[in-house]
């Protein structure tokens, strides 16, 4: 009883009632295909889960009261997405201490190929891709790693520049800078935060990468593979 008593007076944050959330499948299977930072409907979330459209309607239910979602009503439809950067990186942190998947389909091993050259990590580039990138921003002294977060130098500035990022756009966000997030499948860090997201933003716009309807694996398009060997020395 005076355990009972102690543990109800804890000052901790409350993580069991967040992790018994992220801890059904279905519900884990829904954050991982909102975890490149689009919106989906209920029935593609349902469809992914493996869900009946009422169980599914009742883990969106508990993922948005549980602060893990933000719904958006468009006409007749709500549409889910992941509440903040944080509970991407949450997601995302768990995974690189989980036990993998066993592989029993072919197309599990053609998706985690996929996947693990090249992903969006909620809003910014993962994989072997990500930290091949990041991994390049170190060694020509663009950032460097402070503690869990990289600082970007003075030729680092003059760098995103001439890459048509705007660095001071992305500090100016309200939310981490250049994060250091772990990347699950390289177990090494990629760039995060703000200016990880203008990175991915460029790639996008330049055409060197592209999403995909199914899942947030990115395709390395063959102009994105020559400018990659060209402007960063990366050959995948």
């Amino acid at each position: 009883m005076a355990l009972r008593a102690q543990l109800r007076r804890a000052a901790d944050p409350n993580v069991a009632e967040i992790a018994a959330l992220i801890g059904d499948p279905a519900r884990a299977a829904m954050l991982f295909a909102l975890l490149d930072g689009r919106e989906l409907p209920a029935s593609d979330l349902a469809f992914r889960a493996g869900a009946s459209p009422q169980s599914a309607s009742g883990h969106l239910g508990k993922l948005v009261a549980g602060g893990l979602l933000v719904a958006t009503a468009v006409g007749r439809q709500r549409l889910f997405r992941l509440a903040s950067p944080d509970v991407a990186h949450a997601i995302e942190s768990l995974a690189t201490i989980a036990r993998p998947t066993p592989v029993v389909a072919l197309s599990q091993t053609t998706t985690m190929q996929r996947l693990r050259e090249a992903r969006s990590c909620y809003d910014h580039l993962a994989g072997r891709l990500g930290v091949a990138v990041t991994d390049h921003f170190v060694e020509r002294g663009s950032i460097t790693p402070s503690g869990r977060a990289f600082a970007v130098t003075s030729r680092g500035e003059r760098f995103f520049r001439a890459l048509g990022i705007d660095v001071e756009r992305a500090r100016a966000d309200r939310r981490s800078f250049a994060r250091a997030c772990i990347d699950w499948s390289e177990r090494r860090p990629h760039l995060a935060g703000s200016l990880g997201a203008s990175v991915l933003e460029r790639f996008l716009s330049a055409g060197w990468v592209a999403r995909n309807a199914h899942d947030r694996a990115l395709r390395i398009t063959p102009e994105g593979r020559a400018e990659l060997q060209l402007r960063f020395r990366i050959r995948l």
